[in-house]
């Protein structure tokens, strides 16, 4: 699925009159009125209210021969009820390199409470901060702020010097916790740096001004032992503002892949630098991208050596087979069958590919890459394939940013067919991936650096359940249910049984039933088995307490109970993991002694114009025999924002409809 998240064009306007400024610009502004609201018009239910958001990013010149960015941040946080206190504990991540790093310059934080009709302000001390090591390169510092019950006001405001001046963290105006009032971004960059600056969401900006004007830039620092260097630097220097008011709470609504694609921010990646500096070109290609990652020891080095090595594991598996695709096979079920895998993502080996040989685990990215350095010994063209995963987010399509990708999987060309595996989970098929992988854009790692597309339009998942209910003798009738699985179902069945094994399994199915019916002869056919899909079949014996009027769902169990779409409105689209073609066939004899009283309508509702997405309902009786056939089939997964409406809709008159009963009455005698 290509990325369709709607990207804001930046059409800066210049405009020399001052602009509205938050009412919070300066600190300590909070008031009595402030601390008595109880609620607020953008959302009368939020847990609390950010009311002012305002942060900065200004270049300066250095002691290090070099520039800095100063950071700042500013920001006004109304705790309406204990379950907004996670907003009265601030993290501030810091990036560290080898010979540099990221640090808070000052730190101010106040809390504000009502006291008697008087403003109670409590400062944050020293021993409300702690620092902790995230990973090897991020370090952050937290702070919890004391005196914080419901009703509390925070204010703080912070500066952060940093020497990476390639590097731009995005900002945020929308929270995934709270509603914001006014978020606010300015950057201040002198002429000789060229940013690309991109706004993503769905906000317009209440400002989004650009201003020139002439700065100064201090540089000084050592030269070598002996001698110094100091200068001034004069040149033009262009002042971005972006203001977005009323933002609501972004909240994760039903098949989202990551909410954070949808969140309203500014994204910035340094260009280029110019004259009077040297120039340079920050913007590394996808083809330079790649020939770096195939010469790196962490990703591709030992896919382009000898690697003899290899020949005790594989020689055995090939051996006297000539077709290449048998042999691919037969290379990914080993791989897949005898190494475990850790979970952890990432693209970068952390082992070489003969350690993980060796020990036969390893992470996501190891057992892949040891996969294809297998495929690639026994002469397969095969190639890491880089992309990002549905929690992860989108992939940067329009950069190389390899940041933006956290797992790899392994590409084979065979004559002119291409097979995409991942060897690293236990339940997966030859040339199949997990729904999670299925996030658009992604990336061949070889010569040719090609894009692919995992669009979850294209995971097409079939499943068809198959009932029939037969009597036994007067008074007493049973049945079985059969369920074809697909792809992605057996997949996710394999994995829960592998967690919570088969009887637990069965009692949630026993369960939905327990009210007119217990199961019998459980079976699963293929459970161990990931070139199959699973078929599941059990049998129904019916509770029969005599009574005159029975009641049947004709789905038994298989239907929408609730609406999966409940939100009044939806500000991001609709990203199922794969398309849907759900199929209810019932065959059912009518009960000894009863007769037909009342029989739903049959329906059909196209939820396109070319009706390739429909809801079918056919019920028909015929003699003593019921046929009920359901379909449910949407021809794609991703729904853009105004097919919410319709999409919500559509499936209430489903969840409706399957809850309409046949009404089987008693004959008399």
């Amino acid at each position: 699925m290509k990325l369709k998240l709607f990207i804001l064009l930046l059409i800066l306007s210049y405009q020399s009159k001052s602009q509205e400024l938050s009412r919070f610009e300066k600190f300590g502004k909070i008031t009595t009125s402030d601390l008595n609201l109880k609620y607020y018009k953008i959302d009368s239910g939020a847990n609390a209210v950010i009311l002012s958001d305002i942060g900065s990013a200004e270049i300066e010149g250095n002691s290090e021969n070099s520039f800095s960015f100063k950071i700042t941040r500013h920001k006004v946080v109304h705790i309406l009820n204990k379950n907004g206190y996670a907003e009265a504990v601030v993290e501030i991540p810091l990036f560290i390199a080898k010979n540099a790093e990221e640090k808070i310059k000052k730190f101010k934080a106040v809390t504000y409470n009502l006291e008697g009709g008087k403003i109670e302000e409590t400062k944050l001390e020293k021993s409300n901060e702690f620092s902790e090591k995230a990973t090897k390169n991020h370090k952050i510092v937290k702070y919890t702020f004391p005196k914080v019950k419901e009703g509390s006001i925070i204010e703080y405001e912070y500066e952060v010097e940093s020497p990476f001046y390639s590097i731009v963290d995005p900002w945020y105006f929308q929270s995934l916790t709270a509603p914001t009032l006014w978020s606010e971004f300015k950057f201040s960059i002198p002429t000789f740096f060229v940013y690309n600056v991109s706004a993503k969401g769905y906000q317009p900006f209440k400002y989004n001004e650009k201003k020139t004007r002439n700065g100064s830039f201090a540089i000084s620092g050592m030269i070598d032992n002996y001698n110094a260097r100091r200068g001034t630097l004069t040149t033009e220097v262009n002042d971005y503002r972006w203001v977005i008011v009323n933002s609501p709470e972004l909240k994760t609504e039903s098949f989202t892949s990551s909410v954070k694609n949808h969140i309203n921010r500014i994204e910035f990646q340094l260009a280029m630098q110019t004259d009077p500096l040297p120039y340079k070109n920050y913007q590394i290609t996808w083809e330079d991208a790649t020939h770096d990652l195939l010469n790196s020891e962490y990703f591709g080095k030992d896919l382009k050596s000898n690697n003899g090595w290899m020949s005790d594991e594989i020689q055995p598996l090939v051996k006297d087979e000539k077709d290449k695709l048998n042999i691919a096979k037969k290379i990914f079920a080993y791989v897949r069958d005898n190494y475990k895998c850790n979970d952890k993502h990432g693209i970068y080996l952390g082992n070489s590919l003969k350690s993980v040989s060796k020990y036969k685990e390893g992470s996501i990215a190891e057992i892949n890459l040891l996969l294809a350095g297998f495929l690639k010994y026994a002469n397969i063209t095969a190639n890491p394939v880089l992309l990002s995963t549905r929690w992860n987010g989108y992939a940067s399509e329009y950069s190389s940013m390899i940041s933006s990708m956290n797992y790899v999987v392994v590409q084979v060309f065979i004559g002119d067919d291409a097979y995409y595996l991942d060897a690293s989970k236990k339940f997966l098929a030859f040339n199949k991936l997990s729904p999670d992988c299925y996030n658009g854009y992604a990336r061949v790692i070889d010569e040719n650096s090609r894009p692919v597309y995992f669009n979850s339009d294209d995971y097409k998942e079939i499943k068809k359940t198959t009932v029939f209910i037969n009597n036994l003798e007067e008074g007493k009738y049973a049945g079985a249910i059969i369920q074809n699985l697909g792809d992605a179902e057996s997949y996710f069945v394999r994995q829960e049984i592998s967690s919570k094994g088969n009887k637990n399994f069965f009692d949630v199915i026993r369960k939905k039933f327990e009210s007119f019916a217990d199961i019998s002869s459980e079976e699963i056919d293929s459970l161990n088995n990931p070139e199959s899909n699973i078929v599941i079949k059990y049998e129904l014996n019916f509770k029969n307490n005599d009574e005159d009027i029975i009641y049947v769902n004709p789905t038994f169990g298989q239907g929408y109970t609730k609406n999966p779409f409940n939100s009044s409105i939806r500000n991001y689209p609709v990203e199922m993991p794969f398309t849907q073609d759900e199929i209810i066939s019932v065959t059912m004899e009518i009960p000894q002694g009863y007769v037909v009283d009342e029989l739903p309508k049959q329906t059909i509702l196209n939820f396109d114009e070319e009706g390739k997405s429909f809801f079918e309902y056919r019920i028909v009786q015929s003699k003593n025999t019921i046929n009920f056939y359901n379909r449910i089939k949407l021809n794609k997964a991703f729904f853009p924002i105004d097919d919410y409406e319709p999409l919500k809709e559509f499936f209430g008159f489903i969840v409706k409809k399957q809850a309409e009963q046949i009404v089987f009455k008693k004959m008399k005698q």
